[in-house]
């Protein structure tokens, strides 16, 4: 019992322990990036460089495209000054095909591999890489999968065999084309590297799984932070929706100041371009109070134009909404009418065609002229039924607008009245045309005669029975003629065996 109550208690004590030797975290934002503004107006990535066929966009940075041949990677621009870190990395890897190439690496090395053999990066790399590979070279059918790989500034990246000659921690996961987008968490800690990675089935965030792990490994004190990627004959996308690193600090120690952090040459740097951003404000201000002289001493006076200028109330934000609905719909409504017209018009031409034929026709044959002009009615009915058919999709067309313009305006608004007053104008409108087209309908259609087909006339019978049993006996002697045939030939052929 003492034994046991021994136990329990060291245990706790070491769960204790361990709690509390969990590391500090801080978010280091210059060796960060993430969307939804990720790119400045000259196309580049705050504290960080591009190379190769790599695009950065607002939301993500492409480092491959889907094409044969491609490289590209992305580096920050400063090193690191913490010893230790931990990143998360946020991806996706997509293709058509069944099968991807080459993959994607995150690097932490002492200099900047911008472009090289190795998924878009240089070789002989002094640091490590993570390999999310995507194509079996050695052919052991263990791709996907990732690998860590670590060097010392002197060793060739074995590409025959996928590197697991050199391979410190591996496991096969695959992150191509999932559903959600692949996270992986990268922690170099008291010199133990470990690789969790969520696999991209489940939108948690937190949905980690444990991949690989390397004890006493010993990485450059500084170094850059960096992610490539390359295709082969095979090709995929390759896209990076964030990079966040952050420096981890053991407990009982304090993290550097971020202003012991900025070396003296930034800081200078950074000191001139502030007092330069100072005299261009001063300079906007003089103007802004010489072109407004009616504003000067009054701040609060200055501060609603310009909460004017730039915001709008609520009340302003609907009436704008409902002006651009009203806009809207007015277009489809025309383009309705336009197209509207253009029938209307093909059926009068339609119509003054048919009736010309008709005159000729009855003129030139007295006896058939009934006959003929039943026949044109019937297709001029036709006609008509297709043109309400038309209209009634139109008519279902601009209600499905009211509709939906009328859930989007305020109850309360001052143009709704108008609004709907104008639309039912047009409903109405639409309901003469219809009226009408019914009644041009009814009136070349005769109703006191009734559509009839034309009767078939009667099938001829084009064989008698005499030939028939004629051309059955032929065929009963042909047939017994071919089988005494094959009779005599196959015996014949018996006697060379």
């Amino acid at each position: 019992l003492l034994l046991a109550l021994g136990r329990a208690a060291l245990s706790g004590a070491q769960t204790t322990e361990g709690e509390a030797a969990a590391p500090h975290r801080r978010f280091e934002y210059k060796y960060s990036f993430k969307g939804p503004h990720l790119v400045q107006a000259d196309g580049t990535v705050p504290f960080w460089v591009h190379t190769g066929n790599a695009i950065p966009s607002a939301d993500q940075i492409r480092i491959t495209t889907s094409l044969k041949s491609q490289k590209g990677s992305v580096w920050t621009k400063n090193k690191s000054i913490f010893e230790y870190w931990e990143v998360e990395v946020t991806f996706r890897v997509t293709g058509r095909g069944r099968i991807g190439a080459d993959g994607l690496a995150i690097w932490f090395t002492e200099e900047q591999g911008l472009e090289g053999p190795v998924f878009g990066a240089a070789d002989k790399w002094n640091g490590v890489g993570i390999f999310f590979d995507s194509f079996d070279n050695d052919g052991k059918k263990n791709n996907p999968g990732v690998i860590v790989v670590g060097n010392n500034g002197q060793l060739m990246y074995d590409h025959q065999n996928d590197g697991s000659t050199q391979a410190l921690a591996s496991c096969q996961r695959d992150f191509r084309n999932k559903p959600y987008p692949v996270r992986v968490k990268i922690m170099y800690y008291q010199k133990t590297l470990t690789v969790l990675i969520n696999n991209g089935f489940t939108p948690d965030k937190e949905d980690y799984e444990f991949c690989a792990k390397v004890e006493d490994m010993v990485l450059p004190s500084q170094g850059y932070f960096g992610i490539s990627a390359a295709t082969g004959g095979l090709a995929d996308d390759h896209d990076v929706l964030s990079f966040l690193t952050f420096q981890l600090t053991e407990p009982g120690k304090e993290a550097p100041t971020p202003d012991a952090e900025i070396p003296q040459k930034d800081k200078e740097k950074y000191q001139e371009e502030f007092e330069h951003f100072q005299q261009e404000l001063d300079k906007k201000k003089e103007e802004f109070q010489r072109e407004h002289p009616d504003v000067q001493g009054q701040p609060g006076k200055l501060f609603e134009l310009f909460f004017n200028d730039v915001f709008e109330t609520v009340s302003d934000r609907e009436l704008r909404q409902i002006f651009e609905g009203q806009n809207r719909i007015h277009l489809e409504i025309k383009q309705l009418n336009r197209q509207l017209d253009m029938i209307l018009d093909e059926q009068r031409k339609y119509v003054s065609a048919v009736t010309e034929e008709i005159s000729k026709r009855g003129a030139g044959f007295p006896g058939q002229q009934g006959q003929v002009s039943q026949q044109e009615i019937e297709t001029v009915v036709k006609t008509q039924e297709e043109v309400i058919r038309q209209v009634k999709e139109i008519r279902s067309s601009v209600t499905d607008a009211l509709r939906s313009i009328s859930g989007a305006q305020h109850p309360g608004s001052a143009g709704v009245y108008e609004t709907t007053q104008h639309f039912n104008d047009i409903k109405e409108h639409l309901h003469v045309v219809k009226r009408d087209i019914e009644h041009l309908v009814q009136r070349n259609t005769p109703s006191s005669e009734k559509q009839k087909c034309p009767e078939l006339p009667p099938f001829p019978s084009c064989l008698s029975t005499m030939h028939f049993f004629i051309f059955v006996a032929v065929q009963t002697v042909l047939f017994i003629g071919y089988v005494m045939y094959r009779s005599q030939q196959e015996a014949a052929a018996k006697k060379f065996f």
